[in-house]
């Protein structure tokens, strides 16, 4: 007998065209909504010097809240950023609600597997 699927909560973001304190800005407001393997207070590391693209990377568990919703919310971003989120359909949908409860999201590109779903984003402030 086959058992049911097990979804898989766990999404990968990538975050890059931005700068570091940007990231540590989207990771610490991912962080109110979902546990993750970065700490809330775990900034990216300084930007880099010269042409070399910069990226940072978090996985998110998105099957059940951090238990911080009521952390001070995230400050503005200097400008849009990039963010390549990779995982299960459900788990990539939750995380994404969840970035747009704060910045207004753009999907500008989306690559769909058999069980996976690869989304490009373009996250944005919202306009006041």
């Amino acid at each position: 007998m086959n058992a049911p699927a097990q979804s898989a909560p766990h999404v990968q973001v990538v975050l890059s065209d931005c700068s570091a304190t940007d990231a540590g800005h989207l990771f610490t407001e991912l962080c109110r909504h979902f546990d993750s393997d970065r700490g809330a207070d775990d900034t990216p590391p300084h930007d880099t010097e010269g042409s070399r693209p910069t990226m940072w990377t978090g996985t998110f568990d998105t099957s059940a809240p951090a238990g911080a919703p009521d952390a001070p919310h995230t400050p503005p971003l200097s400008g849009p950023v990039k963010a390549e989120v990779q995982g299960e359909p459900q788990a990539v949908s939750r995380l994404r609600e969840a970035l747009a409860e704060t910045f207004a999201v753009e999907e500008v590109g989306r690559v769909s597997g058999d069980q996976e779903v690869e989304l490009e984003l373009c996250l944005r402030n919202r306009a006041a």
